[in-house]
């Protein structure tokens, strides 16, 4: 079963998330941040990763602890679930529209992390969150889950809209590359055959 439970505590935060990557998309979120919440919402159910998050943070003094670190513990999660990387379809693409905005993602779990961040979000903040932070989120994911990930927004004006698309897009290009190719039978998708 491709299941893991990691937990991390710091002096700023706690952190503790459970998930499935076979699931059926199930989310039990509580990070104390709505907006992130929400996002974390998206992110399990187009996945289809069952997730479970819990994280205490130093939110009195802003958010930015509590976003990275929740994005550390999914990112070492979803590498303890994958175990080798092997049998698995490695890549996914993802366009995503809502509304106005359009984003395109591309995934590589190559166990060689990787951010381009294409976006701009036009407004500081959604909710009481700064919208610089979801750079950082991504950031940690990928160089925690070894997620080679471009992200660009090709298009929009709202800013919910456009940061959404990123987490919907994310997921679903998460969802393919995790995904088991049966052709495989259990080996590693690389030439070099490990991952």
């Amino acid at each position: 079963m491709r299941t893991a439970t990691v937990d991390r505590k710091t002096r700023e935060t706690e952190i503790s998330v459970s998930l499935d990557l076979d699931g059926s998309g199930e989310a039990d979120i509580d990070t104390g941040i709505g907006f992130l919440d929400h996002m974390l919402d998206s992110f399990a159910r187009h996945s289809m990763i069952d997730l479970k998050v819990r994280a205490a943070g130093d939110l009195h003094v802003d958010y930015h602890h509590t976003t990275e670190d929740t994005a550390i513990v999914i990112g070492q999660a979803i590498k303890q679930a994958l175990g080798d990387f092997s049998g698995i379809t490695r890549f996914g693409t993802a366009v995503i529209p809502m509304d106005e905005a359009l984003t395109r993602v591309a995934i590589d779990l190559s166990n060689r992390p990787y951010l381009i961040w294409k976006v701009t979000v036009p407004k500081p903040k959604l909710g009481e969150m700064d919208t610089e932070l979801f750079k950082e989120w991504f950031q940690a994911l990928a160089q925690n889950a070894g997620i080679c990930l471009h992200i660009e927004n090709l298009y929009g004006d709202n800013s919910h809209h456009i940061v959404e698309t990123c987490f919907k897009g994310t997921a679903r290009a998460l969802r393919q590359a995790i995904a088991p190719d049966e052709r495989l039978d259990g080996a590693s998708p690389s030439s070099k055959g490990s991952l």
